[in-house]
């Protein structure tokens, strides 16, 4: 394979006071960086390396780029087939939005609540407001107490008055909420919180990553109920001073914690795609990369690539208008040579490629990353009409096989718009140890039982004619950042890696799941690579 002369604007470098622009220029331009990988953060990276004007090649295996961030189209819409939405923390995804062009195509979800199902002698009932992950504010609330009977919330009233003797740090999300206010509120609030939202059980949580401040609020106010209402005061205060200083883009719902796009999150890969080939850099697609070596200063990546893959906007001599590389072009060439490379695939392919190359590596501990399975359905159901359950329904573990369910069309005004009249929803399965339901069915059987899951889920009656399409993706997620002992498993993995010159990793595997978490790292680690190469 051969790239193309990339943009040799260095402009934005850093560190270029170290040099003159010009020569930084001629530095970057004889520097190839493979990425390896076509997920987010893989082309977060790309377009780092090169918007300073280092020739770029990304390799992905699979027919189209975006990893977990995927599109369906189901009777003529269009909608995402896996992540929806970013969290809105640090700003990050926003910024990234604004600098791609795209703030007018930011939204925030439609006000509604989500229910809760598979709560024992009640059924299904809205998610108590006012709470942090579950754990309520005042267990005596009405919608609490629905959910927790009497006597979940006279034992959660206990951790009002426990000595302040017991109050200290404690670890587990699931073991903190349990010893401070009950197993109810552990099992039917705060479970269903975390299996949606991190695929886990709450008694693997990191309470400091998944509710910064939270411990230290208990230790200072004296009881857990009462450290929820402390920060989400101070959360509430950080979140109004932000939109005081920040008034561009579109208007977040009170509490918002999440963004989406217009059009969905594709728009945001197509938009990367688009600017590292106008940058000159490649993005090829079906090409899988089979090994990485180094021979002096000179790193290989050997691919293979099938016969009709394509060139996903990669802008290199013989593209059509629409990026097209013929096959023998591809053919003629399965080794590249580059200066650097950054993986970032799944954690078990970056552990395959780079076993020889970072023998450190295979001294960590891997993580265990669960199968999710995500079925989407169009359906011609006037019963969802008015969204009976607001817009999305959480299970309590083990009371369905589906762990959560999506309302798209009550949740982001463009789907419902797009879908003209009928309605999207998105059900979800699979979790940390626990395999999808769906796993071992063809698409018709996993669309089937989602239907049925939905129906139960939603409290209406929805039959097979009622189904106009249906979409089944599948994917591997990452352990999320909070899972206690996450931290010291990344930071060991990434220091392996940053032991050999010349190679970074990317990716929901080290940085934490979710595009707040893996933007920011991808920039990172780019950042410290173009460094090396060009300054160091």
């Amino acid at each position: 394979m051969t790239s193309q002369p990339a943009n040799r604007d260095s402009s934005r470098a850093e560190g270029s006071s170290r040099a003159e622009p010009a020569d930084l220029a001629a530095r970057a331009a004889h520097r190839h960086i493979v990425v390896v990988g076509g997920g987010i953060g893989g082309l977060i990276a790309a377009r780092e390396c090169v918007k300073v004007g280092m020739r770029v090649t990304l390799l992905e295996e699979a027919d189209a780029v975006g990893g977990a961030i995927r599109r369906a189209e189901l009777d003529g819409v269009v909608v995402d087939a896996g992540a929806e939405s970013y969290a809105t923390r640090g700003g990050r995804v926003r910024a990234l939005l604004v600098e791609l062009g795209l703030a007018d195509r930011i939204v925030a979800p439609s006000a509604g609540s989500a229910w809760l199902a598979g709560i024992p002698g009640v059924g299904a009932a809205p998610l108590p407001v006012g709470g942090i992950l579950g754990i309520p504010a005042n267990p005596f609330q009405e919608d609490v107490r629905r959910i927790i009977g009497w006597s979940g919330v006279w034992r959660a009233y206990l951790d009002r008055v426990r000595p302040p003797l017991t109050i200290g740090h404690n670890q587990s999300l699931g073991k903190l909420v349990s010893s401070r206010m009950g197993a109810k509120v552990r099992d039917r609030l705060v479970a269903p919180v975390t299996t949606g939202v991190y695929s886990a059980s709450p008694d693997d949580v990191d309470v400091d990553i998944a509710a910064p401040g939270l411990n230290a609020a208990l230790t200072r106010v004296g009881s857990l109920s009462g450290a929820v209402q402390a920060l989400r005061l101070e959360n509430a205060e950080r979140a109004a001073k932000a939109r005081g200083s920040h008034d561009g883009g579109a208007a977040k719902a009170p509490g918002a914690a999440v963004e989406g796009i217009d059009g969905g999150m594709m728009v945001l890969v197509d938009a990367l795609v688009a600017d590292i080939r106008k940058l000159g850099g490649i993005v090829r697609t079906g090409v899988r990369v089979t090994a990485i070596t180094k021979v002096a200063d000179a790193w290989t990546v050997a691919t293979e690539a099938r016969l009709d893959a394509g060139d996903e906007g990669a802008g290199d001599e013989g593209a059509g208008d629409e990026g097209a590389v013929g096959a023998e072009s591809i053919r003629e060439s399965l080794d590249l040579e580059a200066d650097a490379v950054i993986v970032a695939t799944s954690e078990t392919a970056a552990r395959r490629l780079l076993e020889t190359v970072a023998p450190a590596l295979a001294e960590t501990d891997a993580a265990e990353a669960p199968e999710i399975e995500i079925v989407t359905l169009l359906l011609a159901a006037s019963a969802l009409t008015g969204a009976p359950r607001g817009t999305g329904v959480l299970t309590v573990p083990g009371s369905h096989t589906a762990k959560a369910l999506t309302h798209s069309t009550a949740k982001w005004e463009w789907v419902r718009a797009a879908a003209g009249g009928r309605h999207l929803v998105r059900v979800s399965f699979g979790a940390q140890g626990e395999p999808a339901a769906t796993a071992g069915l063809d698409d018709d059987a996993a669309a089937r039982l989602a239907l049925r899951e939905a129906s139960s889920l939603l409290g209406v009656p929805l039959s097979e004619s009622d189904l106009v399409d249906a979409h089944r993706a599948r994917y591997v997620q990452s352990q999320p950042a909070s899972i206690i002992g996450s931290g010291a498993r990344r930071e060991a993995a990434r220091e392996a890696v940053h032991a050999v010159p010349g190679i970074a990793a990317v990716g929901a595997w080290l940085a934490g799941t979710g595009l707040a978490q893996v933007v920011p790292d991808a920039r990172d680690e780019a950042d410290r690579l173009r460094r090396e190469l060009l300054w160091d």
